[in-house]
């Protein structure tokens, strides 16, 4: 697949599948918006990005602030002129024992996974119409389909996710 020029948001870039995804992309020739609240992880995903000689710009992005993933939006729109794609990466993953689950640990993990998702699509989709064109890729779980065990929150926010 050739992404040559286009530009990719990946949140949740500064570690493990968002890491390995915005390189991915930037091996295709996409340029990188990492958008990522750890500033170590972000450098490093950077880092590598230009070393495959793509561009690349850092966003810290907390992704339960919907001014953060409008800030997102907007500072890959000013500095590139256009978003073409989103991955939306960001999760986070608590296991607990269905009794010991609270309110305050529910809704961090469906903060993240899933309204962080609805939220960060409708931040790049006015970019994305005004193009007529643009991709946004969710990232879900098996989880969201069979479950896994005492993960009830997970479960659910990747079952959003997927439907």
């Amino acid at each position: 697949m050739d992404l040559d020029g286009q530009i990719a948001i990946v949140t949740g870039a500064g570690r493990g599948i968002g890491r390995a995804t915005a390189l991915e992309l930037a091996k295709m020739g996409a340029d990188i918006v990492v958008a990522e609240l750890d500033r170590a992880g972000a450098d490093r995903t950077a880092s590598e990005v230009k070393g495959l000689g793509r561009r690349v710009l850092i966003v810290p992005t907390d992704v339960t602030s919907r001014a953060d993933l409008q800030a997102m939006a907007d500072r890959a729109r000013g500095e590139f002129g256009r978003i073409d794609v989103l991955v939306n990466n960001a999760g986070i993953y608590r296991a607990a024992l269905p009794l010991d689950v609270t309110e305050e640990h529910w809704d961090a993990v469906l903060d993240v996974n899933a309204k962080a998702v609805f939220f960060a699509s409708q931040a790049v989709l006015p970019a994305m119409i005004g193009q007529k064109r643009g991709n946004i890729i969710s990232l879900a779980s098996l989880a969201g389909k069979v479950g896994s065990r005492n993960n009830l929150p997970y479960n659910a926010s990747k079952a959003a996710v997927i439907s």
